[in-house]
């Protein structure tokens, strides 16, 4: 009995170590950077519609900018304004789930709703889902296989939630990015928009213009890109 409980214990451990590293460090499987023979890449916001959005929008608009904006639900219901003026900005909507919480918290028929919802649900065409903090438990490509949603994530963090200012971090995003990178912001914190306004000046500066993920277009971590994640996540 202590050996079955015991080998129940390290299946689950082992499970769950899996969808950390292969599912979010990795990523392999889900969607990550473009190619790189093309002056593209997509700036993408987590978090949203917030009070923040519409300096954003703001800002967007002035460098003539595209991006992608994964919203959460309560989210929405609280800045429905919000929400459709990323719509009418021509700009690309897309889920990050009903709760801000990583999936290993989640009950799984709470991550199964935490997937399933999505803010164009009706709407025909590929619908993205990011997970919290890019966080996988053993069932979460499953449920978003069963749903239809394709799991999208990034390799450039703005760090937009430190205490950086809006200058060095828009200097550091910029370094780190390369044609086909997908860049990770959040429509929320106070730095972004002055972030965000320098990173889009600084892009423009290397010929990278700013679009949507699916105008990227964004493809599927492959094994050796994957590899190259794993290195970077724990600091090989």
């Amino acid at each position: 009995m202590k050996r079955a409980l015991g080998w129940a214990v390290l299946t689950v451990a082992g499970a769950v170590l899996a969808a950390e590293v292969l599912g979010r460090a990795a990523g392999w499987g889900a969607l990550g950077a473009g190619a790189d023979d093309r002056p593209r890449v997509a700036v993408t916001f987590d978090d949203g519609p917030s009070g923040r959005t519409a300096a954003l929008l703001d800002v967007l608009a002035r460098h003539g900018a595209r991006a992608t904006f994964f919203v959460t639900e309560p989210a929405c219901r609280a800045h429905p304004d919000d929400l459709r003026a990323i719509r009418a900005g021509g700009h690309r909507v897309e889920a990050h789930g009903r709760w801000h919480t990583h999936a290993l918290l989640l009950a799984p028929w709470r991550e199964w709703a935490q997937v399933r919802w999505h803010p164009r649900a009706a709407e025909p065409g590929r619908h993205l889902y990011r997970p919290p903090y890019g966080g996988h438990s053993p069932l979460t490509r499953v449920f978003a296989a069963l749903n239809g949603r394709q799991v999208a994530l990034w390799d450039v963090e703005g760090r937009d939630w430190t205490a950086g200012d809006a200058f060095t971090l828009a200097q550091q995003t910029v370094a780190r990015t390369r044609p086909g990178s997908v860049i990770l912001l959040h429509d929320g914190p106070d730095v972004t928009p002055a972030l965000l306004d320098a990173l889009l000046a600084g892009l423009r500066a290397r010929g990278l213009e700013a679009v949507t993920v699916d105008d990227l277009p964004a493809r599927r971590i492959p094994l050796y890109a994957g590899l190259r994640r794993l290195l970077a996540s724990y600091g090989g």
